[in-house]
């Protein structure tokens, strides 16, 4: 089948690797403009550039498909679909309508729950036992199209958002080549009971607040982990927190109950937060038995409030 690619990170870039080993003609790739990352700041091109110039398929990068020129490079791939899959641009009417089969996208999870830009971190934050992967026909609304063919993937205790990104873009990348092979589909309508809407992730939600439950701080490690990675502040050191559960016990919250190698136990607006794993500014991740060499850390010790 001739298509059209749109994507962006390592999750689209999996699918796009199926896609071509499926034996399908990539007409056309479309993918964000270059971006400057790094210390040095340099441009660097994003995971499905890369894939895509090894394959030696042609890459289009507009800032934007809502201009007329855009729109008719799109068109001249004279592609019967379009598989999009986290590209992170907007599509107009007129770029949905252009291929015969329309615009297809991988949604990682099962719609209409978690539409929109953080369906994965919000899934953990959520305390969800389950996701999944929607292959959606694409419309104007936010992800409101209907699901072609859909997987439940759970989410298990210890799941971070990393290791649950790995899971779904596996499985998104196996369910878009099964889509594409039985094309035409007809799709279900979503439900219109259940929307939830996952709204991008701030770095500003990643601050641990120490009145909240200690099981909903473990999730929010999980669920940040590895962006924007969730923070704390005690003895004037920032860290990043990038392993915790949540344990039984009372205390003043914010004020640290225990300190060993079995971890920091901090008390909770309910519950103790055992943290595991942090790591200080410019530094690397260390096991608290790392961290506690040479802090002094003691029992009563309390955690900055930091804004969030």
């Amino acid at each position: 089948m001739r298509l059209i690619f749109a994507g962006t990170p390592e999750f689209a870039a999996l699918a796009l690797r199926a896609i071509v080993a499926a034996g399908h003609d990539v007409a056309l790739v479309l993918t964000q403009p270059d971006r400057a990352a790094g210390r040095g700041m340099k441009l660097r091109p994003s995971p499905v550039k890369i894939f895509a110039q090894t394959i030696g398929s042609e890459v289009f990068q507009p800032p934007s498909l809502r201009d007329a020129l855009a729109q008719e490079r799109v068109g001249q791939a004279a592609a019967e679909v379009m598989v999009v899959a986290a590209y992170g641009l907007i599509l107009p009417q007129a770029v949905l309508d252009l291929p015969a089969l329309g615009c297809i996208n991988i949604h990682a999870s099962l719609l209409p729950r978690w539409r929109g830009a953080a369906p994965i971190q919000r899934a953990i934050l959520a305390g969800d036992r389950q996701t999944g992967i929607s292959i959606m026909q694409m419309e104007a609304g936010l992800d409101s199209g209907p699901v072609l063919l859909s997987e439940a993937v759970a989410i298990d205790d210890e799941d971070t958002a990393a290791t649950l990104h790995d899971r779904l873009a596996a499985v998104g990348a196996r369910l878009v080549v099964d889509t594409l092979a039985r094309l035409p589909l007809v799709g279900q309508v979503q439900a219109a009971r259940g929307v939830s809407y996952a709204k991008k992730i701030e770095k500003a939600e990643a601050v641990l607040d120490w009145d909240q439950p200690a099981a909903q701080l473990a999730r929010q490690v999980r669920a940040f982990d590895p962006f924007p990675g969730a923070v704390c502040e005690i003895g004037g050191h920032v860290l990043k927190v990038w392993r915790a559960r949540a344990d039984a016990g009372s205390g003043v919250p914010g004020v640290v109950l225990a300190a060993g190698r079995e971890g920091i136990s901090v008390a909770c607006g309910e519950g103790v937060l055992r943290i595991l794993e942090v790591q200080k500014a410019g530094g690397r991740r260390l096991s608290v038995g790392e961290f506690l060499v040479g802090s002094g850390l003691a029992p009563g010790t309390e955690f900055a409030r930091l804004a969030g």
